[in-house]
């Protein structure tokens, strides 16, 4: 079964709908400049309202590893996602700090980036088109991948039935997809939920 992470949640309600629907993650957004940025101390209010089933994904762009590593070991985040340049020696300097899982982003624009993904030392790598924009990369890229990665850019209710039975991501990640006026909005939720799950099944 395909795993869903609906990222940037930074309210309340959009805890409550996660925990309706059950993705496997969910994602806090740490880096500033980003409309989803949100502080610390409201990511510990969410993660208190989020189901024990649920792990809760923080949103790094090349933050200090010591800031990453507190936010994991306080239990405020489960899993850092690393969405900047960071390096293989940043992931070694982490992983002295904190025994949490990390996963590394990569934006995929040749067969080339693919094959730096591959080469990660992070436990996860996720492959997006960019730094959210929102937009598909060319999927045939991913043809040769031999690892388990996590699907971003560009996802929505409308595409990732599609991505889920061509490709078969070990999970899918969503944020502007499910937005309307950028803000969640839990029946787009449901629809992208659907549609994985209806895509697994096909």
């Amino acid at each position: 079964m395909t795993k869903i992470k609906f990222c940037g949640l930074s309210r309340a309600c959009d805890i409550e709908a996660a925990n309706e629907l059950k993705p496997s993650y969910i994602g806090f957004v740490f880096a500033p400049g980003s409309r989803r940025c949100i502080r610390p101390e409201k990511a510990a209010e969410l993660k208190k309202l989020l189901s024990a089933e649920i792990q809760a994904v923080g949103v790094f762009v090349n933050e200090q590893p010591e800031t990453v590593a507190t936010l994991l070991n306080a239990g405020i985040i489960d899993i850092a996602q690393l969405h900047g340049g960071e390096s293989e020696d940043y992931i070694r300097r982490l992983r002295l700090l904190t025994a949490k899982s990390i996963i590394q982003a990569f934006r995929i624009k040749t067969a080339e980036d693919i094959v730096e993904a591959e080469n990660s030392a992070a436990d996860f790598v996720l492959l997006d088109s960019g730094a959210g924009t929102g937009t598909v990369f060319d999927w045939r890229l991913t043809a040769n991948i031999q690892r388990p990665y996590f699907l971003a850019g560009g996802l929505s209710p409308d595409n990732v039935e599609e991505a889920v039975n061509r490709l078969h991501p070990f999970a899918v990640d969503v944020s502007s997809g499910i937005e309307t006026d950028g803000r969640k909005e839990k029946t787009k939720m449901a629809a992208f939920a659907a549609a994985v799950r209806k895509g697994d099944r096909l």
